[in-house]
């Protein structure tokens, strides 16, 4: 075995989004709006907490590994044999917000899982700032 066949690669996506890190927080957080942009969930700010995001395709389990209002959440992602952990960053600026979204520990024998993720989240990504768009 190779040092390469260990190494793991990460989706990142980062936007400057015209809001305060409070609004993006409430649309990370609260299920309503996590279900507007992302998936249907029973979702809670609370270290430990499991949830799961629902699709039509299927289910995405997941466990809440950190929370700092209005900063950092963190959540692993499990599915079909994926394991990954999504790792939101919040940091304001002049004009709103730096949003940053990694999700880390793919492995190189999940391609299509990591090409599926660097497409679905800029989805995501697009979605959510139309909710924040809309939202007060």
């Amino acid at each position: 075995m190779n040092e390469t066949s260990t190494e793991t690669r990460a989706v990142v996506v980062e936007r400057e989004i015209p809001f305060p890190p409070e609004k993006i927080w409430r649309a990370l957080t609260q299920p309503h709006l996590i279900e507007e942009w992302l998936m249907k969930n029973d979702f809670k700010p609370v270290v430990g907490h499991r949830f799961d995001l629902r699709a039509d395709w299927g289910a995405v389990d997941c466990r809440v590994l950190a929370v700092e209002p209005d900063k950092t959440l963190s959540y692993t992602w499990a599915a079909y044999g994926l394991e990954t952990v999504v790792t939101w960053t919040l940091a304001p600026t002049s004009t709103g917000t730096r949003l940053r979204m990694e999700q880390s520990g793919f492995r190189p024998d999940q391609q299509q899982a990591y090409q599926g993720a660097k497409y679905g989240w800029q989805r995501f990504f697009a979605a959510l700032e139309q909710v924040l768009t809309r939202t007060d």
